[in-house]
């Protein structure tokens, strides 16, 4: 591809992300969370995919980038054809987008359901999921510090 070829092509991505042509020359530290992850999704694009895995696509960003994300995602669907796997543990970017949901736990599958029975509540292994990520929290929570961040600490060396 030349350079007139690839200029027009970057041009054609940065508008299928709705971004601005002018951002082409930012660096990263100078675009929001938002743009960055449209811009991530434009490199995806560019190998003209049919499956794209979104990794907690949704996970840093404020709810209202989210949710236009999440439109985002949904418009390139329906224009290209594309198919999504999704990995998220927020229930509402998952109802969201997804037709199909599986359910794992410790790397296993527990169960698969349609995106609309995660509103219902109903099903057990799900709920049951949901329970044991809750609990294994907690006991992170709980767990005691190890000596040598204590010791940080006190000489002064931690973040806060």
């Amino acid at each position: 591809m030349d350079r007139t070829a690839g200029s027009a092509r970057i041009d054609e991505l940065l508008d299928m992300v709705r971004l601005p042509r002018n951002l082409r020359h930012r660096r990263p530290s100078e675009l929001s969370g938002g743009q960055k992850q449209r811009v991530n999704f434009a490199r995806a694009l560019a190998a003209e995919p049919k499956l794209i895995l979104c990794d907690e696509i949704t996970s840093a960003l404020d709810t209202v980038v989210a949710a236009a994300i999440i439109d985002l995602l949904k418009e390139l669907q329906r224009e290209l054809g594309l198919s999504y796997v999704f990995i998220s543990h927020d229930l509402s970017t998952v109802q969201a987008i997804c037709d199909e949901v599986v359910v794992m736990y410790a790397g296993e599958k527990i169960e698969q359901l349609a995106s609309s029975e995660l509103a219902s509540g109903a099903n057990p292994l799900f709920q049951a999921a949901l329970r044991l990520r809750a609990e294994a929290r907690h006991r992170l929570a709980r767990r005691p510090r190890p000596a040598a961040v204590e010791r940080l600490e006190q000489d002064g060396l931690t973040q806060d």
